[in-house]
Order: structure tokens, then C-alpha cells, then sequence
């Protein structure tokens, strides 16, 4: 990695000095050391590309992560979720079977499939920032510093147990971080973590044992850390990254053929639903949907996953009804957000949305923010009172608007997946990891602009 070019140190020196006035020094304050990256060359003779784009990582002790998945089998709450851990948090790699079938549904042949679970998040991201061409060794020369804690699994390893084993950890990292001379510049405020799980899990309000998560969250230095979780609860400092889906490729070329297939698909139905009915939740909107999706004589497809056929623990099972229909049905489940929405999205399958906290106020940073372009929204409510008829709705919007947001589903395609790690140049995807990476430079760039 680069070190700190000494002609960077005249750059600094030159700029304030032609800078005409006090204002408008105060205003490039916070970009000159940028700007002098980019004016002189490195010792190698070019261009600091990383400059206000290096992250520092965390070496954590291994009991913050490592030894949380090495241990994965002696924890009953875990014990399902060991054999996704294969392949840097993808899974098994899902393989041609002897029909032939996965490769109609799937580009199998190019070895980015994955059996991933939608909790392997923070595995997932671990891996790739070791690959991130802006990584430093250095931390003084890091804009944002990442911490790659296994919340997650930590959350999870103690469900049902005493409160003061579930915070044990967490308060064990805030110690441990507070005493880094990282802390000291920014005292939090340039340091993130991901986590494959929903952020209240990590912001319990009191210590009763029967109360929901830990209180990581609600820790002193945590209140002043980003977090990026799969679904978060509006506070200040969480923001919502994409689910994982099956799909992770290593090239550009990849996604592009992935988008056409998807885009000459033959969609057989108008709309599907994939999930199970929620009949112990008095809110859910599940069973109106099932029950309308039935009555559609052949226009909605409904895989049930409330069977013992397991069909919907089959990527290609999934896939393939996504990739059959028009339209969508994303109602809400234990929690506003479903992976199953990325999944569809990832088939060209134009989401319906039943509640705004399902993807309009979650992944902002992924979707663009008029969300008639690529999705159609149902009030939860309407349904409950039988005010909708979900297949007249469908059926009346025209060939030339489902075709513009078809479109627009298909941009969104490269923006939510994760790619395998390592890949540079013309090929690089700038995937949902890239993303959320750049965001949170801007974040603390924010930040220290406020301290000027």
C-alpha cells in the first residue's frame, strides 16, 4: 500500500498559501489533503487514486469474529447456519444436477451460484473489504475505519439467555476499541461495522431477561459508530445494505449476460407469491394475498413455504418461479424487510410492495427515490379491508409501463448483489459493497466538515 508522498507535505503548504481568503480556506480545508494527493505524483509516478478512499481494518482479536464461526457447532441457535459459511459466507456452490435443469434456469456454468444465506453478511463483507483496493495498513491514512465484529453471530449464539451474557461481548469490543489510538481521532465517528442481522436486534430498551437482542447498539461508543445492517430501525447512525442473494459474479461481463437473460424471459404468469402464511401475526397481510393469489385461475403462481417440501430453501426452485412472472408480491414477515425481494429483483420480476418500511425508507442508497419507476405499492391497509383486487390492479397497467420498469429493474440488478472479492479494472461491478463503502466515506467526510 502507498505511503504518504513527502512532496505532499510542499502541496499542503503551497494551497493554503494561495488561497485567497479565510472563508474560502475554511471551505477546502477538509479537501486539501485530497487535492494535494492529486496534484503531485506518487513515488511510483501516478495518481493517488485512493485518496480520501482508504479504510483502515481492525485486526480484532478472533474472539470478535473468528472463534464466533469456529464454534458455530456448539451453539443450538447456530447449528443451522455452519454449511453457509463455505466460500467466504456464499455457501456451497450450487452445481448442475443431472436433468440439466439449474443450468435452464441458472447461468450455472459460470460458478457464481451460491446456496448463501441471507444471514452471512457480515462474513460476506469481512472477506471483501480484505480485498478492497483502497485498504491500508496505515491508519493515519485512512478516511473511515472498519471494524469486522460477527454481531450477528454473537446476537444469536445466546438467544433466550440471560442478558448479561448477550451484552458480555459487546461491552468487552467497546472496551477494547476505546483503547485504540484509532479512537482518539474521531472518538467513533470514522468507525463502521455490517451485521447480517435486523438492527433492533442490537438496541434492546431494557435488561429484563425476556426482552428481545443485546444492547449493543446503545453503548456509549457505539452511538457514535455507522452500522450497516439488512434492515434498519431510523436511527441516526444505522443505514440498510442489501440482503444477499444466490448470485455472486466476478466480472462486469458476467452481470450483463445474467441481465439478458432475464430480459428475454417468457414470463408465464402476472404475479407470484413466495412465503408462508402468517396466521399467528393478526397484522399480516399474508393470507389475503394467498387467498387472492388462488383465486387468480392460473394468473399468480404461490409457492408455499410452510410445507415439508422445503421449496423454497432451493435457490433454482425460487429463482425459476421469479423469473415466470411479471410482478412480485413482497408483503412484510417478522420484520418489514424480505431477502425475497432481492431475489425477485435479481429475476427482473418487478416488485410489489405492501408497506414503505419494506424498501422505500430502508435502502436508500440503492434504489432510486421515485419508487413508481421500478415497483408498484399496495397499502397494506386496503388489502385488509378487501378495498383491492391485487390481479385487477396488475393486469391493468400497460404493456409500455411494466416495459419501462422492467428497465429500471434490471439497472438496479449489478447495484444489490455481492461479487466476488479481488476483481480490478474495466471489469470491477461496482456491487452493493462498493456502494455502501463510499457512502460511508461521505458520511465521515460530513463529519469532519462539521468540525472545521
Amino acid at each position: 500500500m502507498e505511503k504518504f508522498n513527502p512532496n505532499k507535505k510542499r502541496a499542503l503548504k503551497l494551497l493554503i498559501e494561495i488561497l485567497p481568503t479565510p472563508l474560502f480556506s475554511m471551505l477546502f480545508l477538509l479537501h486539501i489533503n485530497q487535492i494535494a494527493d492529486y496534484l503531485f505524483l506518487s513515488d511510483k509516478g501516478g495518481i493517488d487514486t485512493c485518496a480520501g478512499r482508504y479504510v483502515y481494518m481492525h485486526d480484532l482479536p478472533s474472539r470478535f469474529n473468528d472463534d464466533l464461526i469456529k464454534s458455530c457447532e456448539a451453539y443450538i441457535e447456530l447449528r443451522n447456519k455452519c454449511k453457509y459459511l463455505v466460500n467466504s459466507g456464499f455457501g456451497p456452490r450450487i452445481l448442475e444436477n443431472k436433468h440439466n435443469h439449474n443450468t435452464q434456469v441458472l447461468t450455472i456454468e459460470t460458478g457464481s451460484w451460491y446456496y448463501t444465506n441471507q444471514f452471512m453478511l457480515e462474513v460476506i463483507f469481512r472477506q471483501k473489504m480484505k480485498h478492497y483496493e483502497c485498504l491500508t495498513n496505515d491508519s493515519s491514512l485512512s478516511s473511515a475505519v472498519f471494524v469486522p465484529f460477527y454481531a450477528g453471530f454473537d446476537v444469536r449464539r445466546f438467544w433466550g439467555y440471560s442478558v448479561k451474557l448477550r451484552d458480555e461481548l459487546g461491552e468487552d469490543l467497546a472496551q477494547w476499541l476505546r483503547e485504540r489510538p484509532e479512537w482518539r481521532k474521531m472518538y467513533g465517528r470514522d468507525h463502521f461495522f455490517v451485521t447480517g442481522r435486523v438492527g433492533r436486534d442490537f438496541r434492546r430498551v431494557t435488561d429484563e431477561d425476556s426482552d428481545w437482542g443485546n444492547k449493543l447498539m446503545r453503548l456509549p461508543e457505539f452511538k457514535n459508530i455507522t452500522m450497516l445492517s439488512i434492515e434498519t430501525n431510523s436511527w441516526s447512525n444505522e443505514f440498510a445494505v442489501p440482503y444477499p442473494t444466490y448470485f455472486h459474479p466476478k466480472s462486469r461481463t458476467e452481470v450483463k449476460r445474467w441481465q439478458m437473460q432475464v430480459r428475454m424471459t417468457q414470463r408465464r404468469y402476472l404475479f407470484s407469491f413466495v412465503g408462508a402464511n402468517r396466521p399467528e401475526m393478526k397484522e399480516s397481510i399474508r393470507g389475503e394475498i394467498i387467498r387472492q393469489c388462488l383465486a387468480s385461475h392460473g394468473s399468480c403462481k404461490f409457492l408455499d413455504c410452510d410445507t415439508s417440501t422445503k421449496d423454497c430453501s432451493d435457490p433454482v426452485k425460487v429463482m425459476e418461479v421469479f423469473q415466470d412472472s411479471v410482478f412480485c408480491l413482497q408483503p412484510p414477515g417478522d420484520t418489514p424487510t424480505r431477502r425475497s425481494t432481492f431475489d425477485s429483483i435479481l429475476a427482473g420480476c418487478i416488485p410489489v410492495l405492501f408497506s414503505p418500511d419494506s424498501v422505500y425508507n430502508q435502502y436508500k442508497w440503492y434504489f432510486p427515490k421515485d419508487h413508481t419507476k421500478y415497483s408498484v405499492y399496495i397499502s397494506e391497509e386496503d388489502v385488509k379491508n378487501g378495498k383491492v383486487s391485487i390481479e385487477k390492479l396488475l393486469a391493468s397497467i400497460s404493456e409500455e409501463r411494466i416495459l419501462k420498469m422492467r428497465n429500471e429493474v434490471e439497472k438496479i440488478i449489478p447495484k444489490i448483489i455481492y461479487t466476488k472479492p479481488g476483481e480490478v479494472g474495466p471489469e470491477k461491478i461496482e456491487d452493493a459493497f462498493e456502494i455502501a463503502v463510499a457512502r460511508v466515506l461521505e458520511r465521515v467526510s460530513l463529519f469532519k466538515m462539521t468540525r472545521i
